[in-house]
């Protein structure tokens, strides 16, 4: 490595320079402030913990995407966070332990061995909510409610909203009597809307004809609320379970109109993400010319059983810098107090103490800088008249040696 490639940094690992920082961190700010105001609570995962951990329940499919170390105390597998969602069903399940609905909500910077679909990234900021403890799709209803708010606090503007349910597909494979291989098959051509591949595997697997024309008419159910209609006509009497996830999406959109009536919303029964660890409703929020989703989320119940307590459980998560790049939060105006350096006049002092109490932005000067109250992003100066210290428009003489002149 050259002295010039000493500096550069992985692929897909950024980091967030100023201004840039700042208004990332006020985004920060006001999502916490946002989920508290809905009674979430902020929990911080750590960065690194037991594999076995982190690759359980919703982790199982992280197990590419995490890296993996040696603990040296223990010898056990240790490794980096790829997610946060199986960290905080732990804390639910293990930790907290409470009776009825738990509302959690982190963030925090991610380590993945491959960029994801949230632009490349390896080191996403990630940011969600989980809500335990209720299996009704009102807390789905509540989820998907603050994630549209989530897009509302960034400024993303023009949202799509893409609605699906897994246990349709699910229950479909286990009536049709698909073994794993057969389900792992049809699922990833699903996927792929591959329609043609979809029925020359229904074929060859001569299934009953009712269960091939359904699993095959599956991955033509999407577009507008007209699907609902149509998926409901074409799944009658297919079993109460796909009953109730037609109800249950057909609640959904009925809340959603009143509550945005303007919203895009697309039906689409044959996207399964994260099928192998989702059990209900999911859902993703688009933005035109973002191909993949700026946030998702959905139900997984039974999430805690693995730590010993399942809980049904339903949320969301997002990059806060992928809602930063294309969102639209204002950098903070540039202003702050040039002050005197560091002196022996306590006046002096007590005055910076109280503007800094007072929530100033307050910069000292640093003698021999070469600096100006303007390069420091200061329009006002701390200066000494009429035998007191008072703050001044910028424009007069600048500070020297703790007094000006």
């Amino acid at each position: 490595m050259t002295l010039e490639d000493r500096w550069l940094l992985p692929e897909g690992i950024e980091e967030i320079l100023p201004p840039a920082a700042s208004r990332l961190e006020r985004l920060r700010r006001r999502l916490v402030d946002l989920y508290a105001s809905w009674g979430y609570e902020l929990v911080v995962t750590p960065l690194i913990e037991f594999l076995e951990s982190l690759l359980t329940g919703t982790g199982n499919d992280l197990e590419l995407q995490t890296f993996k170390l040696t603990d040296q105390a223990s010898g056990r597998m240790m490794g980096v966070r790829a997610d946060m969602t199986p960290q905080v069903a732990r804390i639910d399940a293990h930790v907290l332990k409470r009776e009825g609905p738990v509302r959690l909500c982190y963030m925090g910077t991610v380590l993945r061995t491959r960029g994801d679909g949230f632009g490349g990234s390896r080191s996403p900021y990630q940011a969600g909510v989980e809500l335990y403890g209720h299996r009704g799709h009102e807390s789905d209803l509540e989820a998907l409610t603050l994630l549209l708010e989530t897009l509302a606090v960034a400024n993303i503007d023009n949202v799509h909203l893409d609605l699906g349910h897994v246990a349709i597909f699910r229950e479909l494979v286990r009536q049709a009597g698909l073994g794993q291989d057969q389900e792992k098959r049809l699922f990833e051509a699903l996927q792929r809307k591959a329609l043609p591949e979809i029925r020359e595997l229904l074929t060859a697997w001569k299934l009953p004809a009712r269960y091939a024309d359904l699993l095959a008419r599956l991955a033509e159910l999407n577009g507008g609320l007209e699907v609902l209609a149509e998926a409901e006509a074409l799944l009658a009497g297919a079993g109460a379970e796909i009953g109730e996830a037609l109800e249950t999406l057909r609640r959904l959109v009925a809340a959603l109109r009143r509550y945005r009536p303007e919203l895009p919303i697309h039906i689409d029964l044959a996207e399964l993400r994260g099928y192998h660890y989702h059990t209900g409703v999911l859902f993703s929020a688009y933005v035109p010319g973002q191909g993949q989703a700026v946030a998702q989320g959905g139900r997984y119940d039974e999430i805690g059983q693995v730590f010993g307590r399942a809980r049904p459980a339903t949320g969301f998560s997002t990059d806060l810098a992928i809602l930063l790049a294309l969102g639209s939060v204002a950098e903070s105006a540039s202003t702050g107090i040039y002050a005197p350096t560091l002196g022996d006049d306590p006046a002096l002092e007590r005055r910076v103490a109280d503007l800094r109490g007072q929530g100033e932005r307050l910069v000292r000067a640093l003698p021999g800088a070469v600096e100006t109250p303007a390069l420091l992003g200061c329009d006002r100066i701390l200066m000494y008249r009429d035998n007191d210290w008072l703050v001044v428009p910028a424009a007069e003489p600048p500070v020297e040696h703790g007094r000006t002149r």
